[in-house]
C-alpha cells in the first residue's frame, strides 16, 4: 500500500470544499435514480417497459464514469487535483441545467428519452472523475493517522447529496399531483442542483492544491503517461480496487439506490412513501460511515473488508425478501440494515483502493480499476436487478446479486496487505 504524509498540511476550508462539491455532484447524479418513475412517465411515455427504459439510460450512462474517470484522472495526474475537480464540477453545472430546460415524451415524441440519455451520459463522464479525483485529493491531504476518517468522508458527502436528493424528490412528489408533478414539478429537483452545483463551482475555485502533486511537481517525478504508467507498474493494485469497488457499488446501488423504485413497483409503498424510506436511509449511511472510517484507522482496512463481505453474502438475500413480503417495519428495517452495509464498504473501500496507488498516477489507478467496477456492478446493478425481479418473481433476486460478488470477492480481500497503510513514498 501506498500512502505519502503530507509535505503541509493542507487548509481545512480545501478539505470542505471538495467534500462539499461532491455533495453536489452526487445531488445531481442521483436525484436521475430517485425520479425513475416519474422520468420514466414524462420522458418515455409511462408505458410497460417505461422504467426499464428509464434504468436502461441510468446503466448506458453509467458506462461513461470509467472513460471520464479515466480523462479526469489523466488531468489531475499530469496537472494537479484542483484542475481535475474544477472540470468535472463545471461540466455537471451544465448538464444539469439543461436536463431540466428538456422538452418532454408528450412534446417532442421519443426524441425527448434521447436527449435525456444524451445528458446523462455527459453527468455520469463528469462524475466518474469526480469521485476518485476528491478521494485522492482528501487522503493527500489528511494526517497520516487519520486518512480512513478524512478519506471517507468522500464517501458520507457523497451521500449526503444523495439524501438531498431523495428528500428533495420526495418533497416535490409528495407535494403536487400527477398532472403537475408530470407537467413542470419534475423539473424542481434538476433546477435546484443546478444552482447548487453553480455556486460550488465559484467556491471551489479557491481550493488549494494537493500536497502530494506539490510534492511530485518539485520532484519531478510527475508522469508523463499516467495510465500507462500505472497499468505496467501497478497491475495487481488495479485488480484489488476493482474487486473492492465491485462489493460497494452493488451493495450502494443495490442495497439504496434502488429500493425506492423496488418498493413502488411491488405495490407495497406508494412512490412519495419509498422515497422518504430512502431518506432515513441515507441519514443511517451518514451516520455510520465515519464511524467504520475511523475504525479502520485503528484496526486496519482489510479486517473490516473481510467482515462486510461476509456480511453482504448473507444479509441482503433475507432483507429483500422482507421488504416485499414482510410488515412495514420489516421494510424499514431491511432498508435501515442494507444502508449500513453500504455505508460501512463505502467508508472503508474509498480509503483502501487509494492506498493501493502511490500519488504518481492514483487518480489513473483509481479510474482503472475503482471506476470500471463501478461501472459494471453500480450503473447496471439497478436495471439486472429490476428484470429479475420481473422475469422470476423471486423478490429476493436483488439481494442474491448482492451476495454472488461479495463470496467473489472474499478471496482478493483476504489477499489485501494487513497493513492499515504505509507511510513510505513511492516513485513512479
Amino acid at each position: 500500500m501506498h500512502a505519502q504524509a503530507p509535505d503541509r498540511p493542507i487548509a481545512t476550508s480545501s478539505l470542505v470544499l471538495a467534500a462539499l462539491s461532491t455533495v453536489v455532484e452526487w445531488y445531481d447524479f442521483t436525484v436521475y435514480l430517485y425520479l425513475s418513475t416519474v422520468l420514466a412517465r414524462v420522458f418515455y411515455g409511462g408505458g410497460r417497459m417505461s422504467l426499464i427504459a428509464t434504468l436502461g439510460g441510468f446503466a448506458i450512462a453509467y458506462l461513461l464514469r470509467p472513460l471520464g474517470a479515466a480523462v479526469f484522472g489523466h488531468l489531475g495526474d499530469r496537472f494537479g487535483r484542483r484542475v481535475s475537480l474544477l472540470g468535472s464540477m463545471a461540466m455537471v453545472t451544465i448538464a444539469t441545467l439543461v436536463t431540466a430546460m428538456l422538452p418532454t415524451h408528450q412534446a417532442i415524441g421519443p426524441a425527448a428519452g434521447w436527449l435525456l440519455l444524451v445528458l446523462r451520459c455527459v453527468t455520469a463522464f463528469a462524475v466518474g472523475g469526480e469521485y476518485t479525483g476528491v478521494v485522492a485529493y482528501l487522503l493527500e491531504g489528511a494526517p497520516s493517522g487519520r486518512r480512513g476518517l478524512v478519506t471517507s468522508c468522500a464517501a458520507a458527502a457523497s451521500e449526503v447529496g444523495g439524501l438531498l436528493a431523495v428528500a428533495v424528490s420526495a418533497a416535490t412528489v409528495g407535494s403536487l399531483d400527477r398532472a403537475a408533478l408530470d407537467g413542470w414539478g419534475w423539473r424542481i429537483p434538476f433546477l435546484i442542483g443546478a444552482a447548487l452545483a453553480a455556486i460550488v463551482l465559484v467556491a471551489r475555485a479557491a481550493m488549494e492544491e494537493s500536497p502530494d502533486f506539490l510534492r511530485q511537481r518539485a520532484q519531478g517525478s510527475i508522469p508523463a503517461r499516467p495510465l500507462r504508467n500505472t497499468l505496467l507498474r501497478h497491475p495487481q493494485a488495479v485488480a484489488r480496487g476493482f474487486a473492492i469497488s465491485a462489493l460497494g457499488s452493488i451493495t450502494y446501488y443495490v442495497g439504496i439506490t434502488y429500493v425506492p423504485a423496488f418498493l413502488s413497483t411491488l405495490g407495497p409503498l406508494a412512490e412519495a412513501t419509498a422515497l422518504w424510506l430512502a431518506t432515513a436511509a441515507a441519514l443511517v449511511v451518514i451516520a455510520v460511515t465515519p464511524l467504520v472510517g475511523a475504525l479502520s484507522d485503528r484496526v486496519g482496512r482489510r479486517p473490516i473488508l473481510l467482515a462486510l463481505a461476509v456480511l453482504g453474502a448473507a444479509l441482503p438475500l433475507v432483507m429483500f425478501g422482507w421488504m416485499a413480503t414482510g410488515s412495514a417495519a420489516q421494510m424499514v428495517t431491511g432498508a435501515l440494515l442494507l444502508a449500513a452495509l453500504a455505508g460501512a464498504v463505502s467508508a472503508v473501500g474509498a480509503v483502501a483502493t487509494a492506498e493501493l496507488f502511490p500519488g504518481e498516477g492514483r487518480l489513473s489507478g483509481l479510474a482503472l480499476g475503482a471506476t470500471t467496477a463501478t461501472a459494471i456492478f453500480g450503473g447496471l446493478a439497478p436495471l439486472v436487478a429490476q428484470l429479475l425481479v420481473e422475469q422470476t418473481g423471486w423478490t429476493p433476486a436483488p439481494g442474491a446479486m448482492i451476495a454472488v460478488v461479495a463470496l467473489a470477492v472474499l478471496p482478493v480481500l483476504w489477499r489485501l496487505p494487513a497493513a492499515a497503510q504505509a507511510a513510505s513514498a513511492s516513485s513512479p
